[in-house]
């Protein structure tokens, strides 16, 4: 800019020469003293030389200084200034041009502060995304997008969303959201590497400001999760139909005998209101074991903490599984430290051991073990309920806490358990803030350990009970 002014003002200062040159050479014609001549150009001269370097400085310098500082406001410069000081109306206008700078420098960063936020917004969503425009480009896929359906962004942007995405129920999404102009959801699945993901995309078109179809955007949610939850949810009011459905019909098929064959005899009368009597407990060992895990399921559950001696425990509940283990031959051992204290909600602990080892003595063959060892580990109180039963493949153990799984449907008809007896261990070790773990080989039984921490805290939120407590005859194993 310098050079350029230094050029101007030697351009000026050649013409004012000229003209003054040539106003001497048509003023000596008439002057007879040269050298007054001479002077007076000369002092001409210098005068028009000292104002034009006073008007350039003073006004046209300044003008060259803000027209330099908005070109480079126009490059996206929003850092330059005009750093020279003018008083009058070039100094307001530079005044002005300098806040402008500012704003605009200010206004710059937050944009790009409001473009790292949405960019780490849809980059980090938990949905898959698409952008495209109303010609069919993607320009924008994000990071859950390319982990659900693979390659690159590379891939995909810049490209027709037809050439590069190969999934029919996306492309019949986008062209019903142009079409309709209006919000489009659709349900499809894809499959890799054997495993089966079910999504749900909804796609909607995206206006400018004069109500002009721009663009759509596309949200893909996977909702595998709740598929699977409307499968167990389905499966379960199936299992609890044929649960039920049996000692139903028996009890019908009993009381109709009852009722229409008056002369049955006394031991068959017996026989069948017994039967009747076993089948009836066993819907309301059901109903029972159902409502202990709604219970269990819901958010705001209270354990009813107290101090509880594991010796006093194992007196309390043993009793009633030696009973059910000599019916079997099955021999019971117990390792355990007695003396070992810990806070629980007592009740449900021992329903975990109840459940654990009457699960052991119905899947053990006669004459087998079922041994319950208690011990500290660490901050924890360790349970480990063992046997030497049919123990479990390894492909059923991810599902035996399932609500009435079956290991084996046809070693389980006879068990007379709910079904519900391990879904209810879980949740009561979850609700202890406890964990479980499982170790089976087939035909060589099964063991159950628990860690539990020694001491618990109630959430401030927990305002519901567990519903009531029912007697270890009441109590049932899972299968």
């Amino acid at each position: 800019m310098k050079i350029t002014l230094s050029k101007k003002i030697m351009g000026y200062l050649l013409i004012i020469f000229i003209v003054l040159s040539l106003s001497g050479f048509i003023l000596a014609q008439v002057v007879t003293n040269i050298y007054v001549l001479i002077s007076v150009l000369v002092i001409t001269f210098i005068i028009f030389a000292v104002m034009l370097f006073h008007f350039f400085d003073k006004y046209i310098k300044p003008i060259e200084k803000a027209s330099w500082t908005m070109d480079k406001l126009l490059q996206g410069n929003y850092y330059a200034r005009v750093n020279q000081e003018m008083n009058g109306t070039i100094g307001e206008l530079s005044g002005k041009i300098n806040t402008l700078a500012k704003n605009l420098s200010k206004l710059t960063i937050q944009e790009q502060i409001q473009a790292e936020q949405l960019s780490t917004i849809i980059e980090n969503s938990e949905s898959a995304l698409v952008l495209i425009d109303e010609k069919g480009y993607i320009h924008i896929v994000n990071r859950k997008f390319l982990s659900v359906f693979g390659k690159t962004s590379q891939a995909y942007v810049g490209y027709i969303y037809y050439d590069v995405i190969d999934h029919e129920a996306i492309h019949h999404t986008v062209q019903e959201t142009f079409l309709y102009e209006k919000r489009v959801k659709e349900t499809f699945s894809i499959t890799h590497n054997d495993e089966k993901t079910y999504l749900e995309l909804v796609g909607a078109p995206i206006f400018n400001e004069r109500k002009m179809l721009k663009g759509a955007v596309l949200v893909i949610y996977d909702i595998t999760e709740f598929k699977h939850i409307e499968l167990m949810r389905k499966d379960f009011v199936a299992n609890v139909g044929y649960e039920l459905q049996a000692p139903i019909k028996s009890i019908k098929a009993d009381a109709e005998k009852l009722q229409n064959h008056t002369s049955i005899d006394d031991i068959s009368k017996d026989t069948l209101i017994k039967i009747i009597y076993e089948e009836s407990t066993r819907i309301e060992m059901l109903l029972d074991d159902l409502l202990i895990l709604s219970n269990l399921e819901k958010d705001e559950t209270k354990l009813h903490l107290r101090t509880v001696k594991t010796g006093e425990m194992i007196d309390d509940i043993l009793p009633s599984i030696q009973e059910k283990a000599e019916k079997k031959d099955i021999l019971i051992s117990v390792e355990a430290s007695r003396e070992i204290e810990f806070t629980a909600d007592e009740e449900k602990v021992k329903q975990i051991l109840f459940n654990l080892m009457m699960n052991g003595i119905t899947y053990t063959p006669e004459q087998g073990e079922v041994k319950l060892e208690i011990h500290s580990n660490g901050d924890n109180i360790r349970f480990k309920v063992s046997d030497n039963g049919i123990g479990i493949s390894k492909h059923a153990i991810p599902r035996i806490f399932e609500r009435f799984y079956r290991v084996d449907k046809d070693r389980s008809i006879n068990t007379n358990g709910t079904g519900l007896g391990l879904a209810i261990v879980k949740h009561i070790v979850e609700v202890h803030n406890g964990e479980i773990q499982v170790d089976s080989e087939l035909e060589h039984g099964t063991s159950f350990t628990i860690d539990i921490p020694k001491s618990q805290t109630v959430n401030a939120t927990s305002t519901k009970r567990i519903g009531k407590e029912h007697s270890h005859d009441k109590q049932s194993s899972n299968d």
